[in-house]
This record gives C-alpha cells, sequence and structure tokens, in this order.
C-alpha cells in the first residue's frame, strides 16, 4: 500500500524554483533514504510535505490530499518531520521536551508510557531528563529530537540529516534505531541525508535529488555499488 504518494511537486522561493516536477512514492512500511549533495532540494521536499512550505503539484498521504492542510493537522494525521539542526527547545527540559512532543495525544497514561518507551531506547535521555536541552551534546540533542516525534505516535517519520555534526558511532546507533522501529514497529520512514553509503545499509529504497528533480532510483543495495551514481549525482569519489 502507497502510503505517500508525491505527483510532480515543484516548489519556489520567490521567483526561484528549488523543484521541478519531482513524482515518487512511498510504501507503507518502508525505509527510504532521500539523497542527494548540498543544495539539491532535499529539505525543501520534506519541508513542502509536512506543510512549512507552499507548493504545485499534489501530495497524497493515505490516500488523501495534503495540499490544504496544516501543519499541525498533518501532524495529528501521523507525519512528523524532524528538521536538520535537530530543532529542539534548547531552554526546556530533556522531559519537557518530550511532553511538548505528545501534545496531540489525548492520554496522560499514553503520554507516560511513551516517554518510557523512549526513555528505554534513549538511555542517555533518562540519566539527563531534567537537564536543559541546550546543555546536551550534540548526539544527545539529535536523540532527543527523534524521541520527541516519536511522542506524537507518528505512522510516517521524516528526518532531515541525522548524521549532521555526529561522530559516526552515533549516526550508526541512530539509524540502527531507526530500522528497528521500521522492522519491530512497522513505522515508515523517509531519512535524507548525504551519508551515502552508511544510509544505504539501513534503507530498503533510495531516490536520489539533483538540481530539483528525482534523478535515480533504486534498492538500496543495488545503488550502494553504483560508483557512476555516486560520482554524477552525490559528490562521492
Amino acid at each position: 500500500m502507497t502510503l505517500l504518494d508525491i505527483k510532480d511537486l515543484s516548489v519556489f522561493y520567490g521567483k526561484t524554483q528549488a523543484l521541478f516536477n519531482c513524482s515518487f512514492s512511498v510504501g507503507e512500511g518502508e525505509f527510504v533514504a532521500l539523497l542527494g549533495s548540498n543544495g539539491a532540494g532535499k529539505t525543501t521536499l520534506l519541508r513542502a510535505v509536512s506543510g512549512l512550505l507552499p507548493f504545485k503539484g499534489s501530495v497524497s498521504y493515505a490516500g488523501k490530499a495534503l495540499d490544504e492542510i496544516s501543519a499541525q493537522t498533518r501532524l495529528a494525521r501521523g507525519v512528523a518531520h524532524i528538521p536538520q539542526g535537530r530543532g529542539t527547545f534548547t531552554e526546556f527540559t530533556v522531559e519537557e521536551n518530550l511532553s511538548l512532543g505528545a501534545t496531540i495525544v489525548g492520554s496522560r497514561s499514553q503520554v507516560k508510557e511513551d516517554k518510557e518507551r523512549w526513555y528505554e531506547t534513549f538511555p542517555r535521555l533518562r540519566e539527563r531528563r531534567n537537564q536543559l536541552a541546550g546543555n546536551l551534546s550534540g548526539g544527545e540533542q539529535q536523540m532527543l529530537a527523534v524521541a520527541r516525534a516519536l511522542m506524537s505516535r507518528p505512522r510516517l517519520l521524516m528526518c532531515d540529516e541525522p548524521s549532521l555534526g555526529l561522530a559516526p558511532s552515533i549516526t550508526q546507533e541512530i539509524l540502527a534505531i531507526f530500522k528497528s522501529l521500521n522492522k519491530e514497529a512497522g513505522m515508515t520512514l523517509l531519512v535524507v541525508e548525504q551519508n551515502v553509503d552508511t544510509t544505504l545499509q539501513y534503507a530498503d529504497i533510495a531516490f536520489v535529488i539533483e538540481a530539483g528533480q528525482v534523478v535515480a532510483s533504486g534498492a538500496a543495495s543495488d545503488l550502494i555499488g553504483n560508483e557512476d551514481i555516486k560520482k554524477s549525482y552525490l559528490g562521492v569519489a
């Protein structure tokens, strides 16, 4: 079943066009990598899907158009977006950040249960639950951003550059958690990354964006060894 269907997606910043008729779909339960060099349009695409940017074309989620739906309503329907740079609320504690992520969850018992689940997944967050997010390390802030997004109980989790500024070991840890959520909980993932080989080890399918257009796609296992695509579109020597 197709969960996210993007057709002829175009986005403009003023008179400058950033995306040109992008089309692809994400199936329910898939782990999809969205790859491309700096400025290719990856972040713009996620921002359009999550409702932060206007667009032309169509974006459908679970069979329903998202064109006229606000970002908050998209979140309530199960579309969560972890932005580039993490976006944690630095002046709030870890515990408070998780509570803010659960604002659309009505049951206090569910919120309590979810906090415990993500504290088990990210033990370092439990240790720092009363610490201000701004005082966490980069890796801990990324873990908090992921956990906060998961507090909304998403069906589709989109993450923009989870490896940005992090040590390779932390990146591996976060991608492994994503894979676990994908396989064990059936969560659908759309992950933007420049760390090509590492991401392709975990993803099922990958799409490559270059200059605002989808230029290649395929099974992640096939793209790992495709040196032509890496050199031509991803800037990997």
